[in-house]
């Protein structure tokens, strides 16, 4: 009986290995963006947006896993890559104006790194998919938020209390 080594299983070309190891610090990066954005929000009294905002930043941790364990599933270790951890806001319109600045770069960076792999890793290309679809979606949530920005003096607080009430929604 002839006893042979196992074979080595196919991983990942390096390029996609670092482009789904950036994507996991964005999504990071957009996890902790949305947990400052909450309890900036909690702090000032904004409870709705507070809540919307928690809601975000927990979904953000099911894409990290979800890219972690593709990777894995090519029998590669995810690194994860440093990230941004201090976030500033000013009001609550600043809360949506970085939010939605946010989304438009990571949507880019799914859209860019994509292309490329279409004809060179259709796998990956899949995989990502979800993602840029994710990123639409949440364009479009953010784009509604500053289209309902447009419709009221954002210097009124009692406008920017209805605005909270009327556009963020519960848990």
């Amino acid at each position: 009986m002839k006893i042979t080594k196992p074979i080595k299983p196919v991983i990942l070309s390096q390029s996609s290995i670092n482009l789904i190891n950036e994507s996991i610090g964005l999504e990071y990066k957009s996890h902790l963006f949305w947990n400052s954005a909450a309890n900036w929000c909690a702090s000032v009294g904004y409870n709705k947006a507070a809540a919307y905002y928690a809601k975000e930043s927990k979904s953000e941790l099911k894409h990290v896993k979800k890219h972690q364990d593709f990777l894995i599933g090519w029998n590669v270790v995810p690194t994860i890559p440093q990230v941004d951890m201090s976030y500033t806001f000013e009001s609550l319109v600043d809360t949506v104006n970085q939010s939605y600045t946010l989304m438009l770069d990571i949507f880019n960076h799914y859209v860019k790194n994509s292309q490329p792999l279409f004809t060179n890793d259709l796998s990956t290309f899949d995989f990502l998919q979800e993602f840029r679809l994710i990123q639409v979606e949440s364009l479009n949530v953010y784009s509604n938020l500053l289209s309902g920005l447009e419709l009221i003096n954002v210097d009124n607080k009692l406008d920017i209390l209805f605005f909270e009430d009327e556009y963020f929604e519960e848990n």
